[in-house]
């Protein structure tokens, strides 16, 4: 089968402008705010997920991916290239990531039209390391290339793996950009071992025993489920303690679980943005920022709480102009792993987990929809597999490889952390009680400075807080520190009568198995981390049987 070709030979190609240049050029979409920065509205608001295709051209497709006939995508592919032979075409190099061992030279062809993709896309990468003379020169292969035509009369997206090429057609939603080149960073990041994951990062300098030390946190969530915020949160930390943001989007995780970043810039939701969220606040307010379907008045006041545009307000601002950031994006170690679910009934606010149930939550990736995914279905319950949906390849062998990743770094701890809320529908408290952002952030700050004590759930198997233990000291005290968290949330059965609770936990338990059993070859580890714990006395005697055995 033939590659996709990941060359374009337009009528008029303009190569590389700058910054400035790239707002001039796209200065016709632009609405202009009282910050200075520009704003955007799009004609497509959210990703075309149903409509991503992958060529299946030597790779194995997984369960949740839609394949698309190589001769058609062929077809496509050469009817653009002859339609961009007649057409100015933006050409714009950038590189992803900074280590050497983790690095990628990226380009983006776009029709001149819509230039102010490509002055989005500018900001969330760095510099190309290529000399100007070596990225104008026809032997120049960038490591990943996308072709972005937002006015073809089709929409549709393909990529051919293989051949590191991504078109994107019929659309004009830059979202599709950005993940074109992560998802892309992800599979060849798999080719070496090592696993690409939707997830942010960051460090919490904490006090622990009187000494300063740096506790490093990777993140995982769908769009708009507090992955973002929790990155970005300050935790209420005061020097000499403190945070250091590291990424809020992807991030690449080798054998050793070293993560190296991708991105110089934050891809950030702006529904409901108010100064109380100081630092995203500051950041999309600044005139270099970059708002897009945000709700921006004639006279460039910008309002965030409007969505007649879109709940799927984003923006686009550079890390060196976000609170908290360093000069470095990689993460010397992901000492802790965050996944983020947003449930209303039986999952705690934090649970600690084995390597096998953190392998299970991977893949379980348990979340809601949001209006950047599938907006009409926003809230709804959703499942998607790392809280990825840009793998490429057989799912299984992401929960697969996770687990001997987390099996060979046994000093990795991982979390399951729930932003909902705990106890709805149930007879005590119909409403359930609300997670709080506050919550979350001082449970995090807790946990790198080592301060919860734990228990066993005993319908689940995983950990979690025994708030009476904590620090040795009262149920009082540990409210305290939590900041008046109610420690019966760490027992969502005292929301319940036991027929509810038991009615709902096996009801949970019942998805989550026919979710797991869709993706075949995942280690049987990982499928029975989500069954009810044995008793210590079953267990003991299986072990002896085995070991008879």
């Amino acid at each position: 089968m033939q590659p996709l070709p990941r060359e374009v030979k337009p009528a008029h190609l303009i190569l590389n402008p700058s910054r400035e240049e790239l707002r001039k050029l796209a200065s016709h979409h632009e609405r202009t705010t009282i910050y200075g920065s520009a704003s955007y509205v799009t004609k497509v608001r959210n990703r075309s997920a149903k409509l991503t295709y992958i060529v299946p051209r030597e790779v194995e497709l997984g369960v949740k991916q839609a394949p698309i006939d190589p001769d058609r995508a062929l077809a496509i592919a050469q009817e653009v290239q002859r339609y961009l032979a007649g057409r100015e075409v933006v050409a714009l190099d950038r590189t992803m990531g900074q280590h050497p061992d983790c690095r990628f030279s990226c380009r983006l062809y776009i029709t001149r039209e819509y230039a102010r993709i490509a002055y989005m896309w500018h900001d969330t990468l760095f510099p190309p390391l290529a000399s100007p003379e070596a990225l104008s020169s026809p032997s120049f292969q960038p490591d990943m290339v996308s072709i972005y035509v937002p006015e073809w009369p089709e929409r549709i997206i393909f990529l051919d793996p293989e051949a590191a090429v991504t078109y994107i057609l019929g659309t004009d939603y830059f979202g599709e950009c950005k993940k074109s080149f992560l998802r892309m960073a992800m599979y060849l990041a798999k080719k070496k071992g090592w696993l690409g994951f939707h997830a942010g990062s960051k460090v919490l300098r904490v006090k622990l025993n009187g000494e300063l030390r740096e506790v490093g946190f990777i993140m995982f969530g769908l769009s708009g489920t507090g992955k973002t915020t929790l990155t970005v949160h300050d935790h209420g930390l005061e020097p000499p303690e403190g945070v250091i943001i590291r990424q809020d989007d992807v991030v690449i995780m080798n054998e050793r679980g070293y993560c190296y970043g991708t991105e110089a810039g934050f891809f950030f939701k702006t529904e409901g943005l108010e100064p109380s969220q100081r630092v995203l606040y500051q950041g999309a307010t600044l005139p270099t920022a970059i708002l897009e379907n945000v709700m921006v008045y004639e006279d460039g006041t910008v309002d965030f709480q409007n969505y007649e545009l879109t709940s799927n307000g984003r923006g686009v601002v550079a890390r060196s102009d976000v609170a908290n950031t360093d000069g470095e994006i990689d993460l010397l170690r992901a000492d802790k792993i965050l996944f983020i679910t947003r449930r209303k009934d039986v999952v705690p606010p934090v649970a600690k987990l084995s390597p096998e149930q953190a392998a299970a939550f991977f893949m379980l990736g348990e979340s809601i929809e949001t209006s950047a995914g599938d907006p009409t279905k926003a809230g709804q319950s959703k499942r998607e597999v790392g809280t990825n949906p840009f793998i490429v390849g057989p799912e299984a062998y992401e929960g697969n490889r996770l687990l001997e990743i987390l099996r060979a770094n046994p000093d990795i701890e991982c979390f399951l952390f729930n932003t909902g809320s705990v106890g709805a529908g149930g007879s005590a408290a119909p409403e359930g009680e609300k997670i709080t952002i506050k919550m979350s952030t001082s449970l995090m700050k807790l946990i790198a400075s080592g301060k919860l004590r734990w228990r066993k759930d005993l319908d689940w198997g995983y950990l979690v807080p025994d708030v009476g233990e904590m620090d040795g000291g009262t149920a009082a005290s540990a409210g305290a520190e939590l900041d008046g968290l109610d420690p019966r949330l760490f027992d969502p059965s005292s929301y319940y009568t036991p027929e509810e609770y038991r009615r709902r936990v096996e009801s949970l338990r019942e998805e989550r198995r026919n979710w797991l059993a869709q993706f075949p070859g995942l280690d049987p580890d990982i499928l029975g981390a989500i069954e009810a714990p044995k008793a210590e006395g079953q267990a003991s005697a299986d072990h002896a049987c085995a070991a008879a055995g």
